[in-house]
């Protein structure tokens, strides 16, 4: 039996000066620009999935769909699906079946606990695969999953929760940080990450492969593991 690869894990974020992700005002809170919002629509479409956790679906109610017809067509030109995979991660189980993410593009995958499957399954019924990898999410466990389903580029769109459990098991590959030109300056506003132990901790230096500008927005293309 060959050895499943896991795939190419990129965790890709929109931060304020001060390291926010959002404020705490309850509405979505627009970092990016449109020329960031196009490149991350690109990213979107050289993907072969694309994953949140469900406090993001829950926030911001996102599509998460590549959005520029010619890029859809290019993907099934190319053989493949229209649109990425679409990923729910989620320990609870506690999904609501009205979210668009349900009800927009292809195939959906939920990856939850042992309980948490149980409370998926009867809120998604037939609108997503409902996949349990244990008494907590396995985030390793994921990724093999998702290679043997031959996802070979994952993009992860968050939140904090999810960006901070792949960094702390050592499972991102690139790291792809907009900056934008403002200050949040409040305190409990969410972030790209939380406390954790973190491989190598603070004397470990992330690789800086590039730097791009995108009108007022600063894109910084990281490779945690060199």
């Amino acid at each position: 039996m060959r050895p499943v690869t896991r795939p190419h894990v990129l965790l890709s974020v929109a931060v304020s000066v001060d390291g926010h992700i959002d404020d705490r005002s309850g509405h979505r809170f627009p970092l990016s620009n449109a020329d960031d919002f196009d490149h991350v629509d690109r990213i979107r479409a050289e993907s072969c999935a694309i994953l949140v956790g469900a406090g993001t679906l829950r926030a911001d109610n996102p599509r998460l769909l590549v959005n520029d017809p010619g890029r859809r067509a290019a993907r099934v030109a190319d053989g493949h699906a229209e649109f990425p995979i679409k990923v729910a991660v989620s320990g609870s189980g506690d999904l609501d079946p009205e979210w668009k993410f349900w009800h927009h593009g292809g195939e959906k995958i939920v990856y939850t606990t042992e309980s948490g499957a149980l409370k998926a399954s009867a809120a998604l019924g037939g609108l997503a695969d409902v996949v349990a990898l244990g008494s907590t999410v396995d985030f390793g466990a994921l990724l093999d999953d998702l290679g043997g389903r031959g996802v070979d580029r994952l993009m992860v769109e968050g939140g904090e929760q999810v960006h901070t459990a792949f960094l702390a098991a050592g499972l991102a590959d690139e790291i792809r940080m907009a900056v934008a030109p403002m200050l949040i300056g409040q305190a409990s506003a969410p972030r790209f990450v939380g406390s954790a132990d973190f491989p190598g901790g603070p004397a470990h230096r992330f690789h800086l492969e590039e730097v791009t500008r995108l009108g007022d927005v600063a894109v910084l293309r990281y490779f945690p593991k060199r």
